[in-house]
């Protein structure tokens, strides 16, 4: 980053802060319910400063927009809240329980090689690079490059990370463990279960796009779910998480008004906590499935 630009204060010594992101670790896997211990470590040791920007940060409001944190003390980021990266495009370094929370769904393992997509500046890229440890790989996409420019000089001591600037729908290209998509979608990429491995696994908000776009916040999912799909032996198994909205995907992800209104109606007549399969360029049976999309479905059969 330009050495003009204000840095982050702190009045705690560094055997302080290393007890602070342990803490901060603690709550954060207590708040998602998981009782993964190398997650927990993995929020421990990633100083998440790092991925914010230059100070004055933003917090997220609950009822919408940002407001200033009234110092740059970097033991503010160790916080359950959301970090503006680009508010004028809703862009924010996410929740981390939330992330905790799908995290845990992916079931990282040691060696895993994983596609980061919706990377931003990369502080959950480097979660997973502790997860993955140094025998496997993290692929990093982010398609804006700004933040994909943040992400490679953040993350640039890690071996284990490539940076990718590029649009995620065209990303893994090649077989990995496991896919873990930061934005709303209203379908998966094509590469996203295609080059799924078989009993790897994919963690992924779907959504809905807000039609009425604020001037400023970027366009979030008025209705939103994040999906575990695992690739098994007999095709692919889902499972709702939970709700879950993020910013909505731009790009090759663009769907068209009739998809949107389709999907729509799929929330507003609720459910999706009873899939349980994705079905995948396969007829689907109709009055089986609780969405059916182009060459694609989620239905309430098993796999």
């Amino acid at each position: 980053m330009p050495g003009d630009l204000p840095m982050p204060t702190t009045m705690f010594t560094a055997d302080e802060l290393a007890v602070i992101r342990r803490a901060y670790a603690h709550q954060v896997v207590a708040t998602a319910a998981t009782t993964n211990p190398r997650i927990e470590a993995a929020f421990a040791t990633v100083p998440r400063e790092k991925f914010l920007g230059a100070p004055p940060w933003q917090i997220a409001n609950l009822g919408g927009g940002y407001r200033p944190l009234p110092s740059s003390d970097l033991v503010l980021a160790y916080q359950d809240v959301l970090f503006a990266l680009q508010p004028d495009n809703g862009v924010n370094n996410g929740s981390p329980s939330l992330h905790a929370r799908l995290l845990a769904e992916l079931d990282i393992q040691i060696g895993d090689r994983i596609a980061h997509i919706g990377a931003g500046t990369g502080y959950y890229s480097a979660i997973l690079a502790e997860l993955v440890g140094t025998s496997g790989h993290v692929y990093a996409v982010e398609m804006d490059p700004d933040l994909a420019a943040h992400a490679q000089a953040a993350l640039a001591e890690r071996a284990n990370v490539s940076v990718i600037n590029a649009d995620g729908s065209q990303w893994p290209q090649q077989e990995v463990d496991a896919i873990y998509v930061n934005f709303a979608v209203a379908r998966p990429a094509e590469p996203w279960i295609e080059r799924l491995r078989p009993g790897g696994r994919l963690v992924l908000p779907l959504g809905v796009p807000r039609q009425d776009r604020p001037p400023k916040g970027g366009r979030h999912a008025s209705h939103g779910a994040a999906l575990r799909i695992e690739h098994g032996e007999g095709g692919f198994a889902a499972r709702w998480i939970g709700t879950a909205y993020f910013v909505c995907a731009n790009g090759g992800l663009t769907i068209d008004d009739n998809e949107i209104e389709a999907l729509t109606a799929a929330f507003r007549r609720g459910g999706i906590e009873f899939v349980k399969s994705l079905l995948w360029k396969t007829e689907p049976r109709i009055g089986r499935c609780w969405h059916i999309g182009g060459q694609w479905a989620l239905c309430y059969d098993d796999v």
